[in-house]
């Protein structure tokens, strides 16, 4: 499982995934369907996140409606981007797929 901090248009969240990157294309497909297609995404380390959030990591671990693929651990912003430092981040991942979407309309 990985944990990490993604900044996308409508603020910060916090998600765990069970795919083995964050650039994996079902974790990208997966995110473009919860309606984050642009991002910048930085991997946290597990055992940290677990800390900070307490019984809710577990809640969201135990959780049999979310799928293995990708939970959403914090929706608020403030809160998400107070509780980790930048010492903390790991190197960012910026993924933009709005250019391949105008190139098939555009096709």
């Amino acid at each position: 499982m990985k944990a990490a901090l993604v900044f996308a248009g409508s603020g910060p969240i916090v998600i765990l995934t069970s795919y083995p990157s964050l650039s994996d294309a079902g974790l990208l497909r997966a995110l473009k369907a919860h309606g984050v297609g642009k991002f910048i995404a930085y991997e946290l380390p597990l055992d940290i996140v677990a800390a900070r959030y307490g019984g809710h990591f577990q809640v969201v671990m135990n959780d049999a409606r979310d799928s293995d693929d990708l939970r959403v651990l914090d929706v608020n912003g403030d809160r998400a981007f107070r509780l980790f430092r930048f010492s903390e981040l790991g190197p960012p991942l910026m993924h933009d797929d709005a250019h391949s979407d105008q190139a098939e309309t555009a096709a």
